[in-house]
Parts: C-alpha cells; sequence; structure tokens
C-alpha cells in the first residue's frame, strides 16, 4: 500500500490526535516514535505519522529533528507533507513552530502554506485571526498558565511573524465561507504579494474540510489535527484511496494504570475525579531532588494493589505549586525530574504485567513511549474527541508483546475521560 501522506508532530500526543483524525477519515494510519533507525512495519498504512519531541526543544534541535524526519518521510514517497502543532499554537516567541515551518519550506521548496490550529470539536476557533478556546480569547483561557508555554496572546499572525522573517497573511472568514476555490484565488493573491503563511479563519468542520480541498495540490499543510480531515477526501477523489474500513480495538488483555504529567486544567479535573475510586499516588517533585527512590517506593506500592483495579500516578498540579516548583528547581529540570519517574514508573509497570496505559500530557507521553522503547503505533478507534487507543507495533524491550496506550494531550477530554478509556477497553 502506497504512502500517501507523510507527517510530523511535535509531540506524542498530538501524533496520535492527527492519526486519529486521518483514521476517522478512512485512511490507515501508524504513528513512529521519533525518525526510525531501521526499517519497521508499518502495518498496510497509507498514511505516517512521526512522532518528535520537539514543540519546547531547542530551536536547533527542532528544526534539525524535523527535518530528518521529513527526509526519512520522503523516501516512502507520500503525495503530500503534514507539520502538526497544537491546536492552541502552543509556542513561545522564541518558540519552534515557525522554524520548524520555514525548514519544511525551503526542503520541499515550497513557497507557502496554510496555518491552521483550529479545532472546532474541541473548542479551538479562529476568528479574524483570533484564537479562540472554548469561546475565550487564547489569552484569557487557561493556557495563559501553560507551565512550558504560556500563552499570552491571541493574535496567530502576531505570533508567528517574530518566529519567522517570512511574510504571513489572514484569510478572512468570508473567504472559507464561499468555499474551496474562494480559498485558492486568495491564495493565489497572498502568494503574488510574496505571503508565505496564511492563517485561516475556521469556524466549522465545515470550514476545515474546504480549507482541506483548497489545499490538495499544496505540498505542505501545517496546523492542528482538524484541517487534516479535509485531506482524506483528496487522495480518495484522485482514485489513489479507497473506501474506508473501521479501526479496532488493540486486541490487548491485562493489568491497566493511568499515568499523568500534564498540569492542565482539563487533566487536574480529570485526576480528582479518578482519585475517588482508584488508587492513586502522586509524584513528590521534592523527594526526586533530594535522590529518594521515588519510582521505586511507587512501584512497590503498585505492586500490592488489587490488580482488577487501575492505579493512578500523577505529577499534576495546580499552577501556584508548579511556579513554586519552578522557581525552586527551574523550569526544565522540574519537568524533567518529573519526566523521568514516569518513564521509570511506566517501564517497572509493564514489567508488573500492566498492558493498557492511559497517558495524560504531550511531554508525559514522549517520555513513556521513550521508557518502553516503543517504535511505532497502530492507531485504534476514538476514546474521546481528538483521542484514540493505540497497539504498540515492534516492542523489542517488551519481547514483542503489544501493548495498549491511550496518549491524551493535557487539554483533551471529559472529566471522565480515564474511566471512559478503560471502560472502552476492558
Amino acid at each position: 500500500m502506497a504512502v500517501l501522506l507523510g507527517a510530523i508532530a511535535d509531540d506524542s500526543t498530538g501524533a496520535t490526535d492527527l492519526a486519529n483524525t486521518l483514521v476517522k477519515e478512512g485512511m490507515r494510519a501508524v504513528q513512529t516514535i521519533g525518525v526510525p533507525a531501521q526499517d519497521i512495519d508499518l502495518d498496510d498504512a497509507n498514511a505516517v505519522v512521526v512522532a518528535l519531541k520537539s514543540r519546547t526543544a531547542p530551536v536547533k534541535d527542532a528544526v534539525d529533528a524535523s527535518r530528518a524526519a521529513l527526509a526519512w518521510l520522503r523516501g516512502l514517497e507520500p503525495r503530500q507533507f503534514f507539520f502538526k502543532y497544537c491546536s492552541t499554537f502552543d509556542s513561545t516567541p522564541a518558540g519552534n513552530i515557525g522554524p520548524v515551518a520555514d525548514a519544511l519550506l525551503t526542503d520541499l521548496d515550497a513557497d507557502f502554506t496554510f496555518l491552521c490550529p483550529a479545532f472546532p470539536d474541541n473548542g479551538r476557533v479562529v476568528r479574524d485571526g483570533l484564537l479562540y478556546v472554548n469561546g475565550e480569547l487564547l489569552e484569557n483561557s487557561p493556557m495563559k498558565d501553560h507551565p512550558l508555554t504560556p500563552m499570552r496572546d491571541s493574535r496567530v499572525v502576531e505570533l508567528m511573524r517574530v518566529q519567522t522573517d517570512r511574510k504571513v497573511g489572514l484569510i478572512k472568514q468570508a473567504t472559507v465561507s464561499d468555499g474551496p476555490a474562494a480559498i485558492a484565488a486568495e491564495v493565489d493573491a497572498l502568494r503574488r504579494d510574496g505571503v508565505a503563511y496564511g492563517v485561516i479563519d475556521t469556524k466549522s468542520n465545515a470550514d476545515l474540510r474546504a480549507i482541506g480541498a483548497a489545499a490538495a495540490d499544496h505540498a505542505l499543510v501545517t496546523g492542528g489535527s482538524g484541517v487534516a480531515m479535509g485531506l482524506p477526501r483528496n487522495f480518495r477523489d484522485a482514485g489513489l484511496l479507497g473506501d474506508p474500513t473501521p479501526a479496532t480495538l488493540p486486541n490487548v488483555t491485562g493489568r491497566a494504570a493511568v499515568l499523568a504529567g500534564s498540569c492542565s486544567q482539563a487533566t487536574r479535573r480529570q485526576i480528582a475525579v479518578a482519585r475517588k475510586d482508584w488508587p492513586h499516588r502522586k509524584i513528590d517533585v521534592h523527594r526526586i531532588a533530594a535522590g529518594d527512590p521515588v519510582a521505586a517506593d511507587i512501584l512497590d506500592w503498585a505492586a500490592s494493589q488489587d490488580e482488577s483495579t487501575p492505579v493512578l500516578v500523577y505529577g499534576s498540579a495546580d499552577p501556584d505549586e508548579v511556579a513554586a516548583i519552578q522557581a525552586q528547581y527551574g523550569v526544565t529540570e522540574a519537568g524533567e525530574m518529573v519526566e523521568k519517574v514516569i518513564g521509570e514508573v511506566a517501564a517497572g509497570l509493564t514489567a508488573q504485567g500492566v498492558r493498557r496505559i492511559v497517558v495524560a500530557g504531550g511531554e508525559t507521553a514522549g517520555a513513556v513511549v521513550s521508557a518502553l522503547g516503543v517504535e511505532a503505533l497502530r492507531i485504534g478507534p476514538e476514546i474521546d474527541t481528538g483521542v484514540p487507543w493505540t497497539e504498540t507495533l515492534g516492542t523489542e524491550t517488551l519481547e514483542g508483546t503489544p501493548i495498549a496506550l491511550a496518549l491524551k494531550s493535557g487539554n483533551f477530554g471529559g472529566e471522565d475521560f480515564f474511566a471512559k478509556a478503560l471502560e472502552m477497553h476492558p
């Protein structure tokens, strides 16, 4: 089966979010964890998403990793490429979205791409170039307190302008509402004016499908996962993609665990709900810093729990606690300490027989898949908007035994997400 779409995502949960969208639209998707160092089983995929850990990496590292991913994907000869970032455009002024997009355009010898972070099904829309989250301007949403990428500006054009030397323009809602032909005509006008990036107003899935149709001939599309819903039809209309087949749950049984590192408001609410019913342990950053065997203690505790009940391990905290910890230990250092422990806990839990793991947070997901030695994931059915169940492929450290993973962006899912995921995959 020919690969039609090659995608690069700046974290693991974003990658599964994108792959989930493509699967719902009838593509077969595989997610790789980083750039594969050897041949891997692509499982009859026609969409391949490379998950990087580049969202908050130093700019040069993010660019180098993204260019390496692009080079590997080009070897699969896809018809189109996609750069996936968060639907809240997570990036500081010195961040990575602009530099990575610049590098990808250069390597593909392309001169234009959309900037489309919108994801209406999850409350992210763009109006007059302003990004809204559940009806609030981005700068007023809980994202303003994100511990790594606090978003204090809602103007997507301005967010991008400080990250690139290329020209950034805006495609307004009136044009989008007129459909693909009107969007394409506006793109032609922007190109003549030297614009390389078109931030595009988006209020609905119909808009996303129109944008996707207008991007049929673009070498590169960038955005959140939402805009990808319009791309599979282009391949189908060209006779390159057959009828969709339903995604199936991973064929995995065993103990269950939830590992949460995100400090988002949504994840904190999900933890509060799960704590009422499940045994739980919070990761103590001060004990980690003191050199205590935090991961070992958690694993000893987990081994003593009833195997029929999921265990919850979390490092999530409210903004004031996060700020205090970061002030004491450093922003990067505090995050890395928690991620390291969660990775060690994930590896230890699988050694105890855990085979179904729900992970909350992009950085946390990266730590977990790295600790487990996961090479690739087959994408299964959706649990909640933007989050599917996945099944590990070619996991050498687990001696070929597959694990079911649900990798959730911190902001995604309802308050009962953890239970909902595990009830779906009992």
